[in-house]
């Protein structure tokens, strides 16, 4: 391996105007290659002898990056796309740069102590009392996995006698729930949601009664209610649930992977009422904090609960076992970290959080925007008003196929990347506005198209 030679520092040079240029321009769309196609340019990149640093850039900014989409353009509205600002794209290149580890205090203390900063904001948006706290996962599906986890450890010590554990949420609710639970080797219990999407705290709590009921040796040890859904942003009833979970004695958890950004927004603060009595929940930075992959915040109402479920014992850990200091490590599923909450913390500090509100706000506006030119257009009917910032809409007499022949004209012409879904067996299209540089002009843009 080289040292820091003239070489590599020539080469750092290149790869800082790279990720500047990249910076300041506006991000190109792109699109994918096929492995052929791309074989085809570059061959086998792996090679005995190395390509070199400036060639093996060289194949990355022309051939490799281009057949990337750029999930931080302003006309990527598909799935749930990420909008890092600048100042957080920065400072994830001194993140990687400086190896930082940031698992325990003892190895990172000033990385673990502006991350839990970070963490303090969203808990205060949220209601929780100071001794909450949590960390920074990779993203929302090992979010609500390790957040399950410590459920169910804590429901073990107060119901040694149960034999079958059971998660109750919507069937709305994230895949991840499902995911967590195949892992967990533990069953799911669909409480019907309403006939809007949202759950509801009689629903959920009248589902749990019955089945305990019909399976005295079954125990639902968790409650999952959605903070704005990925596919149309919808919001439980998060007071009723959170209290039909409690009186239940029953562990209240909010996957807020994407909606929770939004406790930051004046506009929106109260349809999030009941968050508060959350034991466990979740919101990714990177998708609609402005952060770049990869940052999802877990935040825990008795971080001990998480300790004890998930600090790993071994004698190469025995050092950091001190109860006085913060370590990462000990609250999900994983021992290695990086400092992976660092850019989302350096951007709201550099910032300010009422540069956060006021994007936020941004990002609803053009929601609502665009909701009012779908409902005047002679070809589209609004699937729903918008709680957040996902606008799902149908365009009349079309099949998927031709919502699929649309979607792959509009990356191809370079206009935008919105993908068809589906709700109730039936194909539809969205748009997930999460970028503050989304303007009113690129929806009718993409808009026009649909006529």
């Amino acid at each position: 391996m080289h040292e820091f030679n003239k070489d590599v520092e020539d080469l750092a040079h290149e790869i800082l105007d790279y990720s500047l240029d990249r910076l300041k321009l506006n991000p190109p769309l792109d699109g994918p290659s096929t492995p052929e196609e791309l074989f085809h340019q570059v061959g086998n990149t792996i090679t005995p002898q190395g390509l070199g640093g400036h060639e093996t850039l060289e194949i990355f900014k022309n051939v490799l990056a281009p057949a990337c989409i750029s999930t931080d353009h302003p006309r990527y509205l598909a799935f749930i796309p990420s909008a890092p600002s600048e100042y957080a794209n920065l400072f994830d290149l001194v993140v990687g740069s400086t190896a930082l580890y940031g698992g325990s205090w003892l190895e990172g203390s000033g990385a673990v102590f502006a991350e839990n900063q970070a963490l303090r904001w969203i808990a205060d948006l949220a209601g929780l009392p100071a001794s909450a706290g949590g960390v920074f996962v990779q993203g929302g599906t090992n979010g609500n996995l390790s957040a399950l986890v410590a459920a169910r450890v804590h429901a073990r010590e107060q119901f040694p006698e149960v034999t079958r554990w059971v998660v109750a949420c919507s069937q709305e609710a994230h895949s991840s729930i499902q995911s967590a639970a195949d892992i967990m080797d533990v069953l799911v219990l669909e409480v019907p949601a309403d006939d809007g999407g949202v759950l509801r705290g009689d629903a959920v709590g009248s589902a749990i009664d019955s089945y305990h009921e019909a399976n005295p040796t079954h125990r639902v040890f968790a409650v999952v209610a959605t903070a704005g859904t990925t596919n149309l942003g919808i919001i439980d009833d998060l007071t009723t649930v959170g209290a039909a979970a409690k009186s239940r004695d029953i562990w209240f958890h909010v996957d807020g992977a994407y909606g929770l950004a939004a406790l930051c927004a004046p506009s929106v603060r109260s349809k999030f009422n009941g968050v508060e009595l959350a034991d466990s929940l979740i919101v990714d930075p990177h998708k609609w904090l402005f952060a770049p992959f990869d940052a999802c915040a877990l935040i825990y109402r008795n971080p001990a609960i998480a300790k004890k479920a998930h600090t790993q014992h071994a004698s190469y850990l025995d050092t950091l076992e001190n109860p006085n200091e913060w370590n990462p490590s000990d609250y999900a599923i994983h021992l290695t970290r990086r400092a992976r909450g660092l850019p989302f913390w350096f951007s709201l500090a550099a910032n300010g959080t009422d540069e956060y509100a006021r994007s936020m706000e941004q990002t609803l506006t053009i929601a609502q925007h665009a909701a009012t030119l779908i409902k005047a257009h002679p070809q589209l009917k609004l699937l729903m008003e918008p709680d957040l910032s996902v606008v799902a809409f149908t365009r009349n007499g079309w099949t998927l196929p031709e919502y699929e022949a649309w979607s792959d004209k509009l990356l191809e012409d370079q206009i935008g990347f919105v993908v068809p879904s589906s709700h109730k067996g039936k194909p539809i299209l969205r748009f997930a506005i999460v970028n503050p540089w989304t303007t009113e002009a690129d929806i009718e843009a993409i808009l026009e198209t649909l006529n």
